[in-house]
This record gives structure tokens, sequence and C-alpha cells, in this order.
């Protein structure tokens, strides 16, 4: 398996810390990789903005969120 070190601020720390919820720091950025990937590769490309929305049961949005 390849190794990988980054050097991030506290702030950050803390925030993977928090999502680890008592878990492994590097699942927290393995899913997010995982995750940004999955939803790049199904916005379609030609969107001036590639947005992506969350909803809740109902089908109401929660939140949108733009891809770079």
């Amino acid at each position: 398996m390849t190794r990988f070190t980054i050097d991030i601020d506290d702030q950050f720390n803390k925030t993977l810390e928090s999502l680890a919820n008592g878990g492994s720091k590097a699942d927290v950025v393995r899913r997010a990789v995982q995750t940004y990937s999955y939803l790049k590769s199904e916005v379609p490309n030609s969107a001036a903005e590639r947005r992506v929305s969350i909803t809740d049961a109902s089908g109401n949005i929660e939140k949108v969120v733009i891809l770079p």
C-alpha cells in the first residue's frame, strides 16, 4: 500500500478528528476523495456550474454543493 503524508493545521486536524468519530482520520480523507471522485464523474462537465443537491426524504433541497 502506498503511504501519503500531509501537513495540516490544528483546526483542520480537529475537524478530521470530529468527522472520524473515534475512527481513523485517514478513512475520513479516503471517503471524502472517493465521494468527490464519484460526484465529479456523475455531474456533466458541460454544466456552467456543476451543482449537486442534497435532499431530505421528502425531496426538499437541504443543501446545494458546487463542485470545482
